[in-house]
Parts: structure tokens; sequence; C-alpha cells
């Protein structure tokens, strides 16, 4: 064997990539055959020795089978962790089951094989979609908007066994759910999919899409198909048919998060799993109507990041996904400006009372990081303001005069458009219901009446009839400041400085006409 250097083994490499390539034209017999033997040989060149490379050259059909065993072996790894969902409504499928009347009075036939029952594998759903095993409790992430609806939810396994499911929580939001299956067989188990890691896509990669295309999974014997990456960071088109502005940007995805992928995601792969070679699950596919003038749509998947992986998290829990609010509105700077090497959002306004006012962020300043990520556009910042969790801290990079700096803000809650389904809301106490003032601009009384706060609170969102916190006064609208002398900025403040509450304690309130700005409640 010849001594080989770094630089002689980049040339054996290229020159063999030449030589295995006019193997392949020779051995394909369609760009898709071409496709698969150069991704082979790329994944075969990679592992090589220092040794010539002409020893080790492979045929076009052995480069082949290479990824092919690669990608039968990660569909094996996964296929297990999804499944088949259909939505059934009882009250339309019972208009089309034929009635079919006995001789005797009072019997009504009753079809066991009928496509109307859900256990049946004959069984057509009003709509149909994927989902993805979390837990093994029987927990499933979907896209919401596949869920949503009136009728009842099935899921079906790969051991084809169909059971009931509800939905745990969701976001519309981040457009996920979560669902439960209800009372599994003891002989049923779910295998939780491996997540990988989202944020170290690139563009070329392979990846394999896992799902139900026009509801032929829906035994759970899911449907596959394979491409590549063919972008990162996408944004959805906004929402022409909204008129408030603030529908037509109302998810997260529409301020750029999501993998594009040229793999075929059909009708009812909405939900599925996109995995890497490794079979490793990081992205979640979800449904997107194609825009007029064109084919078909991109397809596009929500990917396994921190923000995924959080909402996962509080959805499985039955509750809300909190995404962070700093409260300013700005603009992108002009061309000029870049040009020059300026960098970030100038910022327009900022909202009285919001966490960006409190920390010292005015008109005219330009953000330029949100915890450590650069800010070049508006849609970046609430990217970047939207991943962060509500109520929690955040180093914010301010330009003001000329002169950056690093401030920490704590976080109010975005107001998330659309309904969401919780069920496990935040613990009243004493029958007060808190929650962030941002959140709900409609109760906010420093938002209708233009009040500006000279601390930070929690809004009363709803006051229990007949308890001890309606008995005292206390009324849905008002701003809690204090909790027995102690200042709470957030719900989870509030929460745990009441929990350490015995007897009467003094509730601050931010007062406001015809209001008291202390009221006692009683244990």
């Amino acid at each position: 064997m010849r001594p080989c250097s770094h630089h002689g083994l980049v040339g054996d490499i290229l020159l063999g990539n030449v030589r295995l390539l006019g193997m392949f034209r020779a051995a394909a017999t369609s760009r898709s055959m071409l496709f698969l033997c150069a991704c082979a040989a790329a994944a075969s060149l990679a592992g090589l020795s220092a040794q010539p490379l002409a020893a080790q050259e492979p045929s076009g059909l052995q480069a082949a089978i290479i990824l092919e065993q690669v990608i039968v072996k990660a569909i094996e790894r996964s296929e297990a962790s999804v499944v088949s969902i259909a939505r059934f409504n009882p009250e339309s499928a019972a208009r089309d089951i034929p009635q079919v009347m006995f001789p005797r009075p009072g019997m009504q036939f009753v079809d066991p094989l009928s496509s109307q029952n859900p256990t049946n594998p004959d069984f057509v759903p009003n709509a149909f979609a994927t989902g993805v095993v979390v837990d093994k409790a029987g927990y499933i992430v979907t896209s919401y908007q596949a869920v949503k609806g009136e009728g009842e939810l099935w899921v079906t396994t790969i051991a084809k066994r169909p059971m009931r499911a509800v939905i745990t929580a969701s976001d519309t939001r981040s457009d996920l759910a979560i669902l439960k299956v209800e009372s599994a067989p003891e002989d049923v188990t779910f295998a939780p999919i491996k997540f990988g890691d989202a944020s170290k896509l690139k563009k070329g990669q392979i990846v394999i899409a896992l799902g139900n295309p026009y509801a032929i999974a829906r035994d759970g014997q899911t449907s596959a198909s394979w491409g590549i990456i063919a972008n990162v960071s996408r944004k959805l088109a906004p929402n022409k048919d909204a008129e408030d502005a603030r529908d037509k940007k109302n998810t997260i995805h529409h301020f750029g998060t999501l993998i594009q992928t040229d793999a075929k995601l059909n009708l009812g792969t909405s939900g599925g799993a996109l995995l890497n070679l490794q079979g490793e699950m990081i992205g979640l596919t979800i449904s997107q109507a194609a825009a007029a003038g064109f084919e078909q749509s991109a397809g596009y998947a929500v990917p396994v990041d921190d923000l995924f992986l959080r909402a996962i998290d509080s959805l499985k829990q039955g509750k809300e996904v909190e995404y962070g609010l700093l409260g300013v509105s700005g603009a992108t700077l002009g061309s000029a400006e870049r040009r020059a090497g300026m960098q970030g959002v100038r910022i327009d306004s900022v909202r009285g009372g919001s966490p960006a006012e409190r920390a010292g962020i005015y008109p005219r300043d330009i953000i330029t990081h949100v915890a450590g990520h650069p800010i070049n556009d508006v849609d970046g910042l609430m990217l970047q303001i939207g991943k962060q969790p509500a109520g929690k801290p955040t180093l914010v990079g301010v330009e003001h005069d000329g002169r950056v700096t690093t401030k920490t803000v704590t976080l109010a809650k975005y107001e998330v458009r659309g309904k969401n389904i919780v069920t496990s809301p935040r613990p009243s106490w004493r029958g007060i219901h808190i929650d962030f003032p941002s959140s709900h601009p409609e109760l906010d009384p420093q938002f209708n009446q233009g009040i500006r706060l000279a601390a930070p609170c929690v809004l009363v969102i709803d006051v229990d009839p007949e308890s001890k916190a309606w008995t005292a006064g206390i009324r849905r609208g008002m701003l809690i400041t204090h909790v027995d002398n102690v200042a709470v900025e957030n719900p989870d403040e509030f929460t745990t400085q009441a929990a350490k509450a015995r007897g009467t304690i003094e509730l601050r309130i931010e007062a406001l006409p015809g209001q008291p700005p202390v009221v006692k409640v009683e244990e």
C-alpha cells in the first residue's frame, strides 16, 4: 500500500467520484436512480481509508443497495411510532347507514361489517391524518389543523388496533396538538419516537416522510416517501383573507421556522414524521394548501427544536403553550443602513407598562440580538421573542445613541389568536383565576384605558361566584401587584406566593376609578 497524504486522499476521492459517476450513468435507467446512486457514492466515499480508491470502487448497483438498506433500516426504526388518525362523526354517518327492518317490531338491522364502524378494516373516515407517538403512556403529537373539528378521533397503530383518542391540549400558534389514547387494551404498547436535532439540518440532506396519504395507511401500516431538505427556516405565506392584520401572520411559522422538503407530502400525511437517515424524527409534517397558479404546494415540516420540545411538554400536561412578548413595534433598517454595516430592528413604539418599557428600551433604539441570536428584520424579532417562554428573563441586545448594551428582560405573554384546547388550566386561588395582562387585551384596563402601570402585575381573568375572593370584592379585570406586600410579576410568582399564604391575605390592586387599593381575602 502506497503512502497517502491528506491531499493525496482528497485527490483519490475526487478521481474516484468521477469514475463512479461514469458507472452510475451507465447503470441508472432514471433520474431517481442516478440520484440514488450519487447519494450512495457520497456516503461510501465519506468512509474511505488511506487505501487507493481504485481498490475500493463499488459497482453502481452496490452503491444503490447501500443507501437502500440505510433507508429501509431508518423506516424500520421508527414506523412503529407513527399512527394513522381518523375523524368520525357518528351523526353524519348514521344518516348513511341503511335501515333494514325485520318482520318483528322493534328490531333493527346492524351490519357488523359496516364501513361506518371505526373498528372495521373497511371504515372510511370523514377526515384522516397522521400522528407520532411521543410517550409510552399513549400520547400522540399531530397537526392541530388536521384533527380539529366535530367528531370522534380514532388512532390505529402498526398492530392494526383502532383505539379512541381525545385531544389533551392544542396550540394554534404552533399548529400542534397532543392526543391521548383512551382505554388502550393491555396487550397494546406504544413506542415513542426518538427525536433528532433539527437545528443541525443542512440543505441537501436526505430525509424520509412517514404518513397516511389519502388514508391508504389507515390500517396503521405507515406509507413512506423520501427526498432531500430543500431549505430551512421557511415562512408560511400570510393569510390573504384575514381582515385583522394580526390574523395575517397568526402562527409562529409565518416568521420563518419551517423545514422545506421535496419528499411527497400528500393529503393525510399532515402530522407525520420527517426522519433523518438514523431514523430520528427531525420534523412534524404539516399540510399547506397549494397557492393559485402552482401545481402543488411545498412540503413543510415543523422542526424538532427547543420550541417544539417545550410545546410538546406543555401539551402533554394539558397546559397552554406560552410565548414571549416584548411589547414593541418596529421596522427593518433601511438598505443604506444595512450597507453601512448596521444590523437590527429600529423601535417605532413601546407599549406602556410592557417588559420593554420596564427594561429601559425606547423608541428609536435598535434591537440587535435576542437570546444570542442576531436580529435582521421584524419577522426575525417576532420569531426569536416568540421562541422564549413568557415570564422568563431573556437577554436582549439594544443599541441606544450608538452604544450597544445587553438588557435582561422578563417577557410578558403573547396573545395567541384562535381557540386553544386546554384541559389543565392554571389552578385558581380562593376563587381567583389569573393570567398575564398582555394575553387578554379585552380585559386589560391599562390597554383599554391608556393607564401606565407603575409596577408589574397579574390580571384577574375570572372569579368563581360565591368564592372568598368574590365576597371580598375581587372582580374580573382587576390587576394584582402584590400578595401580602410581596410583588408578583407573573402568574407563576403569584401562584408561588399565594401557596404560602395562610389566613386572611392582603392583595394590592392597581387602583382604577371605583376600585380599592387593597383587598383582604379570607381563607
